[in-house]
C-alpha cells in the first residue's frame, strides 16, 4: 500500500538501482564498462555538460553497480564528453540543435554534441542503450542523431509548476527540452508565489526552456490610447523581469480581450449574455476574431522590447470547431513573426454504428491528424507560419482523466506516424506534448523519444527493444499482446463532452445522481478540482452529431467493445507469473526489476477497466433515466426501476474493487489540476452516495408505482 503522494519518490528517483545483469558477460564488438570509470570533460565544459557528466557517473554506480567519477581532461578515461566544434569532429547531419555523435570502440566511448544540450542527449542515449540491455555495454559503432521537433513542451507531472532538479532530470532524461509554467503575473501562478528565474536558471542546468502559459488578464482593447502602456505593465513586465523566459504561449480561452469582431459578444469564458440571456454568440476566446492580428502585433511589441527573440506562440485550441472560412481567414492575417499551434486530433466527426458524433477534447482514440489540424497547418506552410501542435505525445490526452499515461503503445506509432506526415508535409516542428496532467516517465515517453529522433528508425522494432528491455524477453510475448489489445480498445472509446468531462474524467469516483445533483467534493486548493466534471450527462450537441436518444445507444456498443478488449489484455497479463507464485497481488519485495514493471502495468490495466466500466454505467444510468420520464406503463416503469437498480450496485461494485488498485499505486486517482479525486476517500465517498440514490430517492419512485 501506498501513501497519498508516494508516487513523487518514484518522479525523484532519477536512476533505477539494481538495473545490471550480474551474469551479463563482455561479448565481442562492444566496449564493456570498467569497474573504475572516468568520465571526461574539458576544462571550459559549461554547466549543462558537467551536470549530465555527473548524472552519468550517477546512472553508472546506481544502476550498473561502477564506481564512476568525473574528471576535467583525463587521461584515457572510458568516456569521454565534448562539444564537436572544440575536437574538430563534422557531425553531418547530426550538426544541427540537440545533435549529437556517440562513437564507440575498443579504446572507449566518446560523446560528441552539435552543443551542449546534444552532449547530453548523447549520454542520456548511452543510458537507454545500457537500462534496455541490463549491463553497462555499448556496441562499437558510430551512431548520430538529431532530433525532429524543438521544443518538445511538457508541464509538470510533479504537481502543477512544481519542478524540482530530479523532475528537471526526468524530463531531459526523456528528451523533451522545454517545460511551460502557468502565468498570471510576474513571479505568479495559479498557485501563488514562483520565482521564475530561479526555476529557469535550475531547468537551464538540465538544458530546458522555460515558456509561460498565459493567463494574463487583457482586458483592454489593443485599440484603445493607453494599450501599450496597460500590456506593458503585463506582458512587458513578465519579459523584463524575467529574460531568460523561452517564450509565451496564448490559448483563446486564457487570454480574452475586448474584441470588436461582430460575431462575439459580451461577457467571459464562453458565457455571452446580456441580462442573463444568452446572445447565442461565443466570448472573444472562442472565436477567431478578426482583430486578433492587432492584438497580436501590440502583445508581440510590448514582449520584443524587452526579449527580440521571444517566442510567441498563438494557439487556435477554441474555435476548431467554428467555421471553416472564419479560421482560415484568421491565418491568413496573421503577423508571419509568430508561431500558430494547433491541436492534432480535435473536432473531428466520429461514427459509431448509424450515429455520428465528435472529438470534444484530446483524446488517442483518433491519431490524426483531423481536418482542423490540416487545413490550419496547409495556410500556415503558405504563409510561411513556424508551425506547431498540441499531440499529447508525453503520454497521455484527457480519455481518462486520473492515469499517468495511456499504455496503447501501437495507436501512439499510429499517432507518431501521422506527426512525421505532418512534418513533411506542412513543417510541423514543435510540439506541445502535455497539458496540465503533466509527464509521467514511462516506457510509453520513452517511445516517442526514441521515434523523435533522426534518422528515422522502424517503429515497431523500436518498440519491441524497449519492451524486451523493460518487461524482460521472457514476458515479452505476452506483454506485448495485452499492449495491443489496449492499443485496439482505445479506438473504441467515446470522446466527446458526456465522456471526457463525466465519467471518464475521474473514473469510479463519479457520482450518480437521480433526483438531486450532488458534485464531487474535492480539495479547494485544487486548481480545478471536481468543477471539470460534470456531475450529469451533457446533453450538449454540435453541428454535426446525431441527437443523443440515437447516438449514446451506438456509444454503449462501442464502450463495450472497448471494454472487452480492455479486459483481454488485463488477462493476458495476469497470466504472467509473478515471483514465481502467479499471485494475483505479490509481495513487492519478492519481485524482480522486471515482475515489478508488470506488477505496475497490470494494476494500471485493472484501474483502466474500472474506469471504463464507470463509462458504461454512466450511459446505461442515463438511458434508464430518460424512458423514466417518459414511460407511462406501470409494469414498465417497474421494470425500469429493477434496471436502474442493477446499475447502481453494479457501479457500487465497481467503486469497492478500485480501492485496493488506487492504494497499490498513489499516482491512480490523483491529477495536478484536480488533486486527488478518485482515491480511497472518494471512493468511499461514491458509494455513500449510490447507497442515498439506492435506498432513499429510487424507493421514492418506486412507491409512486401504488398511488
Amino acid at each position: 500500500m501506498e501513501k497519498a503522494y508516494d508516487f513523487r519518490k518514484k518522479l525523484l528517483t532519477v536512476h533505477e538501482p539494481g538495473l545490471r545483469e550480474r551474469e551479463r558477460m563482455a561479448r565481442e564488438g562492444e566496449f564493456f564498462m570498467p569497474r573504475q570509470a572516468v568520465i571526461a570533460i574539458s576544462q571550459g565544459a559549461c554547466e549543462v555538460i558537467e551536470t549530465a557528466a555527473r548524472d552519468f557517473a550517477d546512472f553508472l554506480q546506481v544502476s550498473m553497480g561502477i564506481a564512476a567519477r568525473v574528471e576535467r581532461d583525463a587521461a584515457q578515461p572510458a568516456v569521454t564528453v565534448a562539444l564537436a566544434s572544440e575536437q574538430g569532429v563534422d557531425l553531418g547531419e547530426a550538426a544541427r540543435y540537440r545533435g549529437f555523435l556517440v562513437e564507440t570502440d575498443r579504446e572507449g566511448i566518446r560523446v560528441y554534441g552539435h552543443d551542449a544540450r546534444g552532449a547530453a542527449q548523447g549520454l542520456y542515449y548511452l543510458e537507454d542503450v545500457m537500462s534496455l540491455d541490463r549491463t553497462p555495454a555499448v556496441p562499437y559503432g558510430k551512431v548520430w542523431k538529431k532530433p525532429m521537433f524543438s521544443p518538445q513542451m511538457v508541464h509538470s507531472g510533479y504537481g502543477l509548476d512544481q519542478y524540482p532538479d530530479e523532475h528537471l532530470a526526468r524530463i531531459a532524461h526523456e528528451g523533451r527540452d522545454a517545460i511551460l509554467v502557468f502565468t498570471k503575473d510576474v513571479n505568479q501562478t495559479p498557485d501563488g508565489y514562483l520565482d521564475f528565474n530561479e526555476l529557469i536558471g535550475r531547468a537551464a542546468r538540465y538544458g530546458l526552456d522555460v515558456y509561460a502559459y498565459s493567463y494574463l488578464v487583457s482586458e483592454m482593447s489593443p485599440e484603445a490610447p493607453e494599450a501599450e502602456e496597460y500590456y506593458d505593465n503585463s506582458y512587458g513586465s513578465l519579459f523584463r523581469e524575467c529574460p531568460g523566459l523561452k517564450g509565451v504561449t496564448l490559448v483563446g480561452e486564457s487570454v480574452e480581450f475586448p474584441s470588436k469582431d461582430p460575431n462575439v459578444g459580451p461577457g467571459r469564458h464562453n458565457q455571452s449574455m446580456i441580462d442573463g440571456v444568452p446572445t447565442g454568440k461565443h466570448t472573444s476566446g472562442w472565436w477567431p476574431c478578426e482583430d486578433y492580428p492587432v492584438w497580436l502585433n501590440m502583445i508581440k511589441k510590448v514582449i520584443r522590447k524587452y526579449k527580440a527573440d521571444a517566442d510567441i506562440v498563438f494557439w487556435t485550441y477554441n474555435w476548431g470547431s467554428r467555421p471553416k472560412e472564419a479560421r482560415l481567414k484568421l491565418i491568413e492575417t496573421l503577423p508571419t513573426d509568430i508561431t500558430l499551434q494547433v491541436t492534432f486530433e480535435m473536432f473531428e466527426k466520429r461514427k459509431y454504428g448509424q450515429a455520428m458524433g465528435h472529438i470534444s477534447d484530446y483524446t488517442l482514440a483518433f491519431e490524426g491528424p483531423g481536418e482542423y489540424f490540416s487545413s490550419e497547418a496547409q495556410v500556415a506552410k503558405k504563409r510561411g507560419l513556424r508551425l506547431y501542435s498540441m499531440t499529447n505525445t508525453g503520454g497521455l490526452a484527457w480519455d481518462m482523466g486520473v492515469i499517468p499515461y495511456e499504455p496503447m503503445p501501437y495507436q501512439w506509432i499510429k499517432r507518431y506516424e501521422a506527426m512525421r506526415k505532418a512534418q513533411d508535409d506542412w513543417g510541423l516542428c514543435g510540439i506541445m506534448e502535455t497539458h496540465h496532467y503533466g509527464i509521467w516517465p514511462s516506457f510509453v515517453t520513452k517511445l516517442s523519444k526514441w521515434c523523435f529522433w533522426e534518422p528515422r528508425g522502424d517503429m515497431e522494432e523500436i518498440l519491441q527493444k524497449i519492451l524486451m528491455g523493460t518487461f524482460g524477453q521472457q514476458h515479452y510475448e505476452k506483454v506485448d499482446g495485452a499492449l495491443r489489445c489496449f492499443s485496439e480498445a482505445i479506438t473504441y472509446f467515446t470522446p466527446n463532452d458526456a465522456d471526457q468531462y463525466g465519467a471518464f474524467r475521474v473514473g469510479p469516483s463519479y457520482p450518480f445522481n437521480l433526483e438531486r445533483t450532488i458534485s464531487i467534493p474535492s480539495d479547494p486548493k485544487a486548481m480545478f478540482g471536481s468543477r471539470i466534471c460534470f456531475p450529469f450527462y451533457s446533453t450538449e450537441l454540435h453541428p454535426f452529431d446525431s441527437p443523443v436518444s440515437i447516438r449514446v445507444p451506438e456509444e454503449l456498443k462501442s464502450l463495450g467493445i472497448m471494454q472487452e478488449k480492455m479486459n483481454q489484455g488485463v488477462a493476458l497479463l495476469e497470466s504472467i507469473p509473478l515471483a514465481g507464485s502467479g499471485a494475483a497481488q505479490p509481495d513487492a519485495e519478492e519481485l524482480g526489476v522486471e515482475e515489478r514493471r508488470i506488477a505496475d502495468l497490470l494494476n494500471l490495466g485493472r484501474f483502466m477497466c474500472r474506469c471504463v466500466e464507470s463509462g458504461v454505467h454512466a450511459k446505461e444510468w442515463h438511458l434508464m433515466k430518460c424512458r423514466m420520464l417518459v414511460e407511462e406503463d406501470r409494469d414498465a416503469l417497474a421494470r425500469i426501476f429493477d434496471e436502474m437498480e442493477r446499475i447502481l450496485r453494479a457501479e457500487k461494485e465497481n467503486a469497492a474493487r478500485t480501492i485496493p488498485l488506487v492504494e497499490q499505486d498513489s499516482r491512480l486517482g490523483w491529477e495536478p489540476s484536480m488533486l486527488y479525486i478518485t482515491d480511497r476517500w472518494h471512493l468511499e465517498w461514491k458509494i455513500r452516495q449510490v447507497d442515498f440514490v439506492l435506498n432513499h430517492e429510487l424507493e421514492l419512485y418506486r412507491s409512486c408505482l401504488d398511488n
